[in-house]
């Protein structure tokens, strides 16, 4: 499968917003990836899976410049990748604030607005305009004013998502946004995710466990598994010839009524933790 052409549906750009060639990342006698060539696009909406030891994290790592590649180049907006690049958007996996944290839900989306200077910062009439805008954005506006502690795993992480909107990334990568909260939380998060990427021209990497919330905003996959990857649509990628073939051992995948279920575990062990396939947990669902 070609990794470096534009999928259907995404317009095409000058240049990509992400571009890897020839890339690699081990870990001592490990290796996670060799020879990766990806560009992603302005507006493309990549999810990126795997098992748990495949790498997905550290491949979010190497976009945000915190960990190097062992051979190959990676360019982000036509750059070279730096840790607290602007270029970037980031969002962490769902974790709740404390009850009693004293930071209203405008004041977490102001961090993303000028969270980077130092100093004493003048919060004028811009910086409200700006923090008024992303709650807006993002459904927010309504709490705007209350403790984040206060609010549940889905407005928190509406509230995250708007932070790392704040700068105008040109790539908007989400770690997980999609733990721990419940499915109309989970469509509500993939679809704010989803037009940012189709309205704004941003390039997101959304790295999850499970497709099925995300998959009509999907562009294509990157699947990593024991060392190995694919590339191409979710109909190319979530396939049972194509991950057996991956994971060197039978994998069964099932489309029904618009969702995907993987069945069947490998024996390979990374860790010392048997892996995890994604959409494993809807065995047994038509």
């Amino acid at each position: 499968m070609s990794a470096t052409s534009t999928p259907p549906g995404v317009a095409v750009a000058s240049a990509p917003a992400v571009s890897l060639r020839g890339a690699s990342l081990a870990y001592g006698p490990r290796t996670l990836w060799d020879g990766l060539d990806l560009d992603i696009a302005p507006g493309e909406f990549l999810a990126v899976l795997g098992a748990n030891g495949s790498g997905k994290t550290s491949f979010l790592k190497v976009l945000l410049g915190l960990v190097p590649l062992g051979a190959g180049t990676l360019a982000i907006d036509g750059e070279p990748a730096r840790r607290g690049s602007r270029a970037i958007g980031y969002v962490p996996q769902q974790k709740h604030f404390p009850p009693d944290t004293p930071l209203r839900a405008r004041d977490l989306v102001g961090l993303g607005v000028d969270g980077h200077k130092w100093g004493i910062r003048l919060r004028g009439r811009a910086y409200r305009k700006r923090v008024d805008a992303l709650l807006a954005e993002v459904g927010a506006a309504s709490y705007a004013k209350i403790p984040v502690g206060m609010l549940s795993g889905g407005e928190q992480q509406r509230l995250r998502i708007a932070q790392a909107l704040a700068p105008n990334p040109k790539v908007l990568l989400c770690d997980e946004p999609l733990l721990s909260l419940d499915l109309h939380h989970q469509r509500a998060v993939s679809a704010l995710v989803g037009r940012q990427a189709k309205r704004n021209g941003t390039a997101v990497v959304f790295v999850t466990h499970e497709i099925n919330p995300i998959l009509e905003h999907v562009d294509r996959v990157l699947y990593l598994a024991g060392g190995r990857f694919t590339i191409g649509t979710p109909g190319e990628v979530m396939t049972t010839e194509v991950l057996s073939r991956l994971y060197g051992t039978h994998v069964e995948v099932l489309h029904s009524h618009g969702r995907i279920a993987v069945v069947g575990m490998p024996d390979r062990v990374l860790d010392g933790h048997p892996e995890e396939l994604p959409g494993a947990e809807l065995q047994g669902q038509p």
